[in-house]
């Protein structure tokens, strides 16, 4: 469901290389993003967009509803979960990965007092997991690695922005979380960390960026520049996480204290190339996918992982 949009003023200052600012007449792109921490880059894009481009973001709570924009064409491009991603690819839809987004920005939590410390010792409490995103298959593999499987445990099927709620009030035992959730668990009292689930052959990777096959096709030339434009707000935000800091308590309304841990752990890191590394890492989390008969097929990944535009802006 699309809860809100946030237009950017076009009147930004644009910092991008002569050949991007000038690669795109007056135009407004839609960039479909969720409402997280490691969501925040196309909070900056505007900043870095050519002139007479205006960047309208339109503002998602669950990563399916993301990919479904991306299909349908209701945003240009898109940032959401690898899951949400995969499911669709490997179903047939247009979805295409044509950058690095984030990394990370996951954790498990459990309740303070609980007792829980490991993952072996979530078996047999209430757990809360968002089906279909990219921490259910991390959290599934973690089970897997600690002898145990999804029975072990009891999944409750709650959404991330209510993750923290739900532990507070004992409805859940753990959960495992996008942050600022796990932040903000951690900080207030409310949840002690588990762990960081990134020990698994697919790393930290978290979220995408995405457009349609169609858009592919038809507009090669803005998906260059948009790439580049989401280069230099990533490399930016990396270099001033300060900054992102302020603007993500501003725009989502998220606790500083929450946002501050989640980078004092380094628990975010935004990204935007599609290197060897994460297509090896998006490979590998479709067959953890299969194996866990999440997907029927793996998808045609000659389509659904084009590095093209990463390589280009990567040697501009």
């Amino acid at each position: 469901m699309i809860r809100r949009r946030h237009l950017l003023a076009a009147a930004a200052v644009p910092l991008v290389a002569p050949h991007v600012a000038n690669a795109q007449a007056a135009r407004t792109v839609k960039v479909g993003s969720l409402r997280l921490i490691h969501s925040m880059p196309p909070h900056f894009y505007q900043r870095f967009a050519p002139a007479g481009m205006t960047i309208e973001i339109i503002t998602f709570d669950s990563p399916t509803d993301g990919k479904n924009a991306v299909v349908t064409r209701s945003v240009d491009v898109g940032g959401f979960g690898i899951a949400a991603g995969t499911l669709g690819a490997a179903a047939g839809e247009p979805v295409v990965v044509i950058g690095a987004f984030s990394n990370r920005g996951m954790g498990v939590v459990a309740k303070t007092g609980s007792g829980i410390t490991n993952i072996a010792g979530l078996r047999g409490k209430r757990v809360g997991i968002w089906p279909g995103s990219t921490q259910e298959v991390f959290i599934l593999e973690r089970l897997r690695q600690s002898g145990m499987t999804v029975r072990d445990i009891t999944a409750v099927r709650v959404p991330f922005g209510e993750m923290h709620a739900m532990l507070s009030r004992g409805d859940i035992d753990a959960y495992v979380g996008a942050e600022p959730g796990p932040g903000l668990s951690i900080t207030s009292g409310v949840g002690t960390l588990v762990e960081y689930p990134y020990g698994t052959p697919m790393g930290g990777l978290n979220m995408i960026l995405a457009t349609s096959e169609a858009l592919i096709a038809q507009d090669p030339a803005l998906l260059r520049t948009m790439l580049g434009i989401h280069r230099r707000a990533t490399e930016h935000m990396m270099a001033n996480l300060p900054e992102v800091a302020e603007a993500t308590v501003r725009i989502l309304g998220a606790p500083r204290a929450a946002v501050d841990h989640a980078f004092a752990a380094e628990n975010i890191q935004y990204a935007w190339k599609l290197d060897d590394t994460t297509l090896t890492q998006a490979r590998l989390y479709a067959q953890q996918m299969l194996e866990m008969r999440q997907i029927r097929q793996l998808p045609d990944f000659a389509k659904f992982l084009n590095p093209r535009f990463s390589n280009e802006v990567a040697t501009s």
